[in-house]
């Protein structure tokens, strides 16, 4: 196998690549003592990774595949920090196995097949090979093909890592091949049990150094590290590295901790799920009528960096689709809160977010308007382009007007009471009730309007 092959494998596997299948390492070699901190505490063992008892406790199915030697290839979807490149690693911790890492911005179609050429020759010794590539999303379609065959074969089991929704990010052949593991945010106490390890184990952590951290730091870390298991350890390194500096004395406080890391920056894609999912979270708050939560999500998408006239473009269509008529006057502001936005810009302009976001919140809601609207495209689309009755159409000309064009014309305007009862809709369209208002705000006089003129229009008065 060539040089320029064997670069594309980890160390632990290049080391294990000329070894006979019984003398092959199951375990990764450990990271230098100067390593960062977080590679040092990477878990060796599935009870050393915290956190992930649905995929990996001792009744989990990927356990017991994992012990029966019966491993599917996965697709590890989860947010950074969650434990993807550590679950791969563990997994290929079994005697008889190799691992072959490759990060899928460097590797192209013919690195990849160098990687399949030598777990094909691995195989033929009885090496398993497990494939593991990092950011899977960042392959292109023609390189996820070269994969498909070679993972149906079972020539290579993949485990890719991907931060992205699976279904977006991997071609429907590759991923329909996989098993898709979910992997959560950390929560806050497998954060602290983490960072407390770390203070205690001697031998890769930070026990030796007899550093401790005051009562409220380690929830700091905690809560700032937005479940990300590495962030939190670098933030631990770093408090305690700026500690010992100044040759402090007693346990690492608050302050220093926050010298040490900085500004917290909040974990935002404003492509991906992240930005997906607080947007949906925000506009489904607004329509459920919750302020509260709605101001959260939007400062969390402010505070994430993203576009505000996204944002601002957002209200103005829940203001139509979610509040329409029960409140006329929701259209007009949220179009001003977007002029707002677009002419003074961030700072100032998030304070006409928060008026419409909360305006639109505490409106009455009706959808009225945009379901007649989907049901009048629905009926359109069932009778094709029926001719339009001749009283409405305009006599532009005496030909047309002699054709009957306008001929029967009745103009409200002319009407004592401002109502003419004749039928508008072409025939063939039959007797239909597109727009139900809702009871609900300015919608329910407009409800109590309309229900007179129906009455009067079919006859039923």
């Amino acid at each position: 196998m060539a040089g320029d092959e064997l670069d594309l494998f980890s160390a632990p596997a290049r080391a294990a690549a000329g070894k006979a299948p019984a003398e092959e390492a199951s375990e990764a070699a450990p990271p230098p003592p100067d390593a960062p901190l977080a590679d040092r505490m990477r878990p060796r063992s599935f009870d050393e990774w915290v956190g992930h008892a649905r995929h990996a406790g001792p009744a989990s199915a990927l356990r017991a595949l994992f012990e029966a030697g019966e491993l599917p290839s996965l697709i590890l979807h989860g947010p950074p920090g969650s434990g993807k490149t550590t679950l791969a690693r563990l997994l290929a911790a079994r005697p008889g196995t190799r691992l072959a890492e490759v990060s899928a911005v460097m590797a192209g179609v013919k690195e990849i097949r160098a990687v399949v050429d030598a777990a094909r020759h691995a195989r033929r010794g009885g090496v398993r090979t497990l494939l593991f590539i990092d950011e899977i999303h960042r392959l292109n379609r023609a390189q996820q093909d070269v994969l498909l065959p070679h993972v149906e074969a079972g020539t290579v089991t993949l485990v890719g890592a991907t931060t992205g929704n699976p279904s977006f990010e991997v071609n429907a052949p590759l991923l329909s091949r996989c098993r898709v593991v979910a992997l959560e945010a950390l929560d806050a106490a497998a954060i602290a049990s983490i960072v407390e390890r770390a203070l205690r184990d001697e031998e890769r952590g930070l026990g030796s150094s007899g550093v401790q951290l005051a009562g409220d730091v380690c929830d700091a870390i905690a809560r700032e590290s937005d479940g990300d298991a590495r962030r939190a350890l670098g933030m631990l390194e770093a408090a305690v590295a700026l500690h010992r500096q100044r040759g402090a004395q007693g346990s690492v406080g608050l302050e220093t901790l926050r010298e040490a890391t900085g500004q917290r920056t909040l974990r935002y894609d404003r492509d991906r799920d992240e930005h997906y999912d607080l947007t949906s979270a925000f506009i489904k708050s607004v329509r459920a009528s919750d302020p509260d939560a709605a101001l959260y999500y939007l400062a969390r998408m402010l505070e994430g960096g993203e576009d505000p006239l996204f944002i601002a473009r957002r209200l103005v269509i829940l203001a139509s689709e979610d509040v329409g008529n029960a409140d006329p006057g929701a259209l007009p502001l949220a179009v001003a809160a977007f002029e707002a936005v677009e002419r003074i810009g961030l700072p100032e302009g998030r304070i006409a977010l928060a008026q419409a976001t909360t305006w639109l919140a505490c409106a009455p809601k009706s959808n009225a308007a945009h379901a007649a609207l989907e049901a009048a495209r629905r009926r359109v689309r069932e009778t094709g382009a029926l001719p339009v009755p001749l009283h409405l159409r305009n006599a532009a000309t005496a030909w047309m007007a002699s054709q009957g064009c306008g001929e029967g014309y009745r103009s409200p305007h002319d009407e004592a009471d401002g109502f003419v009862d004749t039928p508008n809709l072409p025939d063939g369209v039959g007797p239909v009730r597109f727009y139900a208002p809702r009871d609900a705000g300015a919608e329910g006089e407009l409800a109590a309007r309309l229900a007179a003129w129906r009455a009067r229009r079919d006859g039923s008065a």
